[in-house]
């Protein structure tokens, strides 16, 4: 195979999640000192932002997602010491949790792979996380954003809960916060006090990437 054939192949088996042939065409890739760069950003994020451009439209849904997701998860596997290696810079850094009282991940979990394939450094505290997690994960790691996922209408308030723990701490400006889950809507987040809410896991990573710019941009400024 060609490196052209080996990242059209990553492309077309990345859209529809055949995970081994992925890894097997990561490996390949590698064996053939094709960069992980390269692999990365020429074939599996042109790949996944495709599937979140079909999920928008309505050609695609939520298991589509999750496969092509799981499929490109086990590439940077792969990929993901090699990164680190050469030194590859990251978009920002992104902490995620569901919320105290949760313990629904499936979104999340497709967030969070969505986020690291477009190039974020991801840390996953998993489900039932409670404000004083939050507020000693973000002491330890200095995200530029704090993600909180709820799934159920009664662990919503949580996001209050926490943003209010983020003040008392002191850290409120210090993080970007983004609010998200199946009931949560942008006038809750509005309401709770979130810098942004994202309907789904595409537009998670968009608004992510902007938010990041434009926080970047005014410190330069």
């Amino acid at each position: 195979m060609t490196p052209q054939e080996v990242l059209q192949g990553l492309y077309d088996e990345t859209l529809v999640g055949n995970a081994p042939r992925v890894l097997e065409l990561t490996n390949l890739g590698i064996e053939m000192d094709m960069g992980p760069e390269t692999l990365l950003f020429d074939a599996l994020i042109p790949s996944l932002e495709e599937v979140g451009a079909r999920f928008e439209r309505g050609d695609f849904f939520v298991p589509e997602m999750l496969i092509a997701g799981r499929a490109m998860s086990g590439a940077l596997d792969v990929l993901r010491p090699l990164l680190a290696e050469t030194g590859a810079e990251t978009v920002g850094t992104f902490l995620m949790g569901t919320v105290k009282g949760d313990v629904h991940d499936i979104g999340k979990n497709l967030v969070n792979i969505m986020l690291e394939g477009a190039g974020f450094h991801v840390i996953d505290l998993g489900v039932q996380v409670p404000p004083e997690k939050f507020i000693d994960a973000i002491n330890e790691h200095h995200p530029d954003i704090v993600g909180m996922s709820a799934f159920l209408t009664t662990t919503m308030p949580m996001f209050k809960a926490n943003i209010n723990a983020l003040e008392k701490a002191g850290m409120r400006d210090q993080v970007i916060v983004m609010v998200g889950g199946a009931p949560v809507t942008q006038e809750y987040a509005d309401a709770v006090g979130a810098d942004a809410y994202a309907p789904d896991a595409s537009a998670t990573v968009k608004k992510a990437k902007a938010l990041i710019a434009e926080r970047r941009a005014s410190v330069a400024v």
